[in-house]
């Protein structure tokens, strides 16, 4: 298990900040979850969201309270099933048990996901039904890393969820303003605001994204300043926060696990921790998203499957030439192109190794079926 993804102990209480409602609605129990659920409610279940996961167990959020719940046997070990912090389930609750029971997982309507940071092509679930995500970087003390922002919108956008980019710390650099420019050269398409949690800076703007029964969710590197902006918003110091190194701006891992706080007033935030891997998964649409430029310029190349390497008549390349698109943008949506590509490659491999174990399985299911018919 990977730093970024440890879990916490389990908390004997709810989680910390504005008391989490017991009305479902401003949970984000909608119209469309309701539906989803109107045929498990004759079976008794009850619908509820995940607030947090600890060592398996998610933490759930009902009109009767938390309650600590595990999966039931049919959901364990399903990749479809994931349960993640975000997700909407349905719960029972036996006579007896110490425990309730997640019977099922609702249709998701937004996901963010990544290949998980080991060297298996497998997918990882971050979190679900979220309406915002806010991409935070610093601007101190180099200001935004352009590659790393473009990557993370990548997979804001492939989430289904909003992309809001969030730059802080302005109050420790000479030209905050100009940091900003730059990351708009790549942050496009989205809103980009910057925020200060020691001066206010921003704060009204970001009240715009929140309110009863919204969820915005917090991604970026370790350091950049996420949960001190989450306190601020919840009005208490439900996170731990650390200082970052000067010489490189980065920070160890305070946020332990994903977790949900209320706002007071209406708003669900969930703080993540810190992610150094941000592996690409089947993230087609959302690299279309995040490159309008160079997908509106591909339109112009000779070739449809121009690869924009070295066909002729390539629009993209020439437009790298003329210095109306940089270099550099296209080298990063080329290179996050060759990553999704080998991502298929080892899904594919992965495939082919699950079929030949199965097959494997099947024979000696065989050759046992009728060692058990000559005795």
């Amino acid at each position: 298990m990977s730093t970024d993804d440890h879990n916490a102990a389990v908390p004997d209480a709810a989680p910390q900040g504005a008391a989490p409602p017991r009305d479902l609605p401003a949970l984000g129990f909608t119209e469309r979850f309701e539906a989803l659920f109107a045929p498990l409610a004759p079976g008794g279940l009850i619908p509820g969201r995940v607030s947090r996961i600890d060592r398996g167990q998610p933490l759930v959020l009902t009109a009767d309270g938390p309650l600590r719940a595990e999966l039931a046997a049919h959901l364990r070990g399903v990749a479809d099933a994931a349960i993640a912090v975000g997700d909407w389930v349905a719960l029972a609750r036996p006579e007896g048990h110490d425990l309730a029971i997640v019977e099922a997982v609702l249709p998701r309507t937004s996901v963010f996901t990544r290949k998980d940071p080991g060297d298996h092509a497998v997918e990882q679930v971050v979190v679900a039904n979220v309406d915002t995500v806010f991409v935070v970087q610093s601007l101190a003390p180099r200001g935004p890393n352009l590659a790393r922002l473009e990557r993370e919108l990548v997979l804001a956008w492939e989430s289904g969820a909003q992309p809001v980019v969030l730059l802080t710390k302005p109050d420790l650099v000479d030209d905050p303003e100009a940091l900003r420019a730059e990351a708009a050269t790549v942050a496009l398409g989205v809103d980009l605001h910057v925020v200060c949690p020691i001066t206010g800076e921003g704060f009204d703007i970001l009240a715009g994204y929140l309110g009863p029964g919204r969820t915005v969710a917090f991604f970026g590197a370790s350091g950049v300043g996420k949960s001190t902006i989450v306190n601020r918003l919840v009005g208490t110091d439900v996170q731990e926060t650390a200082e970052v190194r000067d010489a490189d701006g980065k920070g160890r891992h305070t946020t332990v696990a994903r977790e949900m706080f209320f706002i007071p007033g209406g708003g669900i935030v969930i703080d993540t921790p810190g992610m150094r891997a941000l592996a690409l998964w089947n993230a087609e649409e959302g690299i279309a998203s995040a490159f309008p430029d160079v997908e509106e310029l591909a339109g112009g190349c000779r070739f449809a499957d121009c690869a924009h390497t070295v066909e002729p008549g390539c629009a993209v390349r020439e437009a790298v030439e003329a210095g109306t698109l940089p270099a550099r943008r296209l080298e990063s949506y080329l290179a996050l192109r060759e990553e999704l590509e080998r991502l298929a490659v080892k899904q594919d491999a992965r495939a082919r190794a699950d079929k030949h174990r199965s097959d494997k399985a099947f024979g000696r299911q065989v050759k046992n079926f009728y060692k058990q018919r000559e005795r």
